[in-house]
């Protein structure tokens, strides 16, 4: 697999090479290069003009014309590197779902994962009759999709239709569900599609296995808290810090070099998070509320209206805190505002 990366690369720039010859004005070929970031950086319509003393707009005309002419010599077969690049484009976007980002394909067909790579590899893919390019915005990422799969319009539909049903699921969900409620299938190669086209939306996310909109933490956590939240919510019950902090640097997230005090302090610090034991914790959406334990036994008298039994007391602050019994009993018996009332039975004092 590596040596044929390394030949595609090499045939890769070639093609490039080969491409700008069959350009016979020497301005033009700067516009394409420049455009398209084929040397160096991509340039503004703005920097080129200025660099070759022309209007902006003439650069576009040119830019447009030229490209033009390119795509009609690539489908008339004129530029002959094309159909095997494109063939070689081919069997890689089929086995990614019929489409795939700019940065995935490269990966795919070069040893050299660098902006410029990708930027020939864009600028190849668009003179491919039988691909099509979905340029960067702020809703897609840089795409190249099989044209006889889908053209550009009926990617963004498709994927407006992703987006829509995650919406109406409301949660995080995994891809098999979001393409039943979406209407794409359930083989194998469809699912593969339905997540390729999920892929290459800037409004989805996926983590562990499953797919949610950008903004939801769930699937896109943003800073440390976040992290927390979904460790605690992946795992279903409450954890120790120190639990929290391995759990985090064993995980899929893209950065995880935080400190175990830094996991400790945003704890603190959240009202998401509720500490109910020793350096233990929860989410407060389980139910959970802050409070000490003398606290959560003033809550359970005063719900109760009247007096307990010490057995009845601790088994309901056992449902709400992780401490020892004799950690409750000690703030019964040692606090001022609970009194005893009869044997072992206590109330709150007035």
């Amino acid at each position: 697999m590596a040596e044929a990366s390394t030949q595609t690369a090499i045939r890769t720039e070639e093609c490039i090479n080969d491409i700008l010859g069959t350009i016979d004005r020497e301005r033009e070929k700067e516009i394409v290069s420049r455009r398209f970031g084929l040397f160096d950086r991509k340039e503004t319509l703005e920097q080129i003009g200025e660099l070759l003393g022309i209007t902006r707009e003439r650069v576009r005309q040119l830019e447009k014309s030229v490209v033009n002419r390119l795509k009609a010599s690539a489908e008339q077969g004129i530029i002959p590197s094309i159909p095997a690049v494109q063939a070689e484009f081919l069997t890689h976007l089929h086995d990614l779902g019929e489409i795939a980002r700019v940065t995935e394909l490269t990966n795919r067909v070069s040893t050299d994962h660098s902006k410029l790579e990708q930027a020939r590899v864009a600028f190849l893919a668009s003179l491919c009759p039988d691909l099509v390019v979905i340029n960067e915005d702020d809703n897609y990422y840089h795409a190249v999709s099989v044209k006889a799969t889908r053209d550009e319009a009926t990617v963004k539909a498709d994927v407006a239709k992703l987006i829509d049903t995650v919406k109406k699921i409301g949660e995080p969900a995994a891809i098999k569900d979001i393409a039943a409620k979406a209407g794409f299938g359930s083989t194998a190669d469809q699912l593969k599609q339905t997540e390729s086209l999920a892929s290459v939306s800037k409004q989805l996310a996926m983590l562990n296995s499953r797919w949610g909109l950008v903004k939801w933490p769930m699937v896109n956590p943003k800073n440390i808290r976040d992290k927390i939240f979904v460790i605690l919510k992946e795992h279903g019950k409450h954890m120790h810090f120190n639990e929290i902090a391995e759990a985090i640097k064993n995980s899929d997230f893209k950065r995880k070099d935080v400190t175990t005090q830094a996991i400790h302090n945003e704890l603190i610090k959240d009202k998401r998070f509720v500490l109910i034991g020793r350096g233990i914790y929860a989410l407060k959406e389980w139910g959970y509320e802050k409070g000490t334990v003398s606290d959560i036994i003033t809550e359970v008298l005063k719900k109760e209206g009247g007096p307990l039994h010490r057995d009845e007391i601790v088994k309901r602050v056992l449902e709400s805190r992780y401490v020892k019994e004799t950690t409750i009993l000690l703030n019964l018996q040692g606090k001022s505002q609970f009194k005893r009332v009869a044997k072992a039975t206590y109330s709150l004092a007035e």
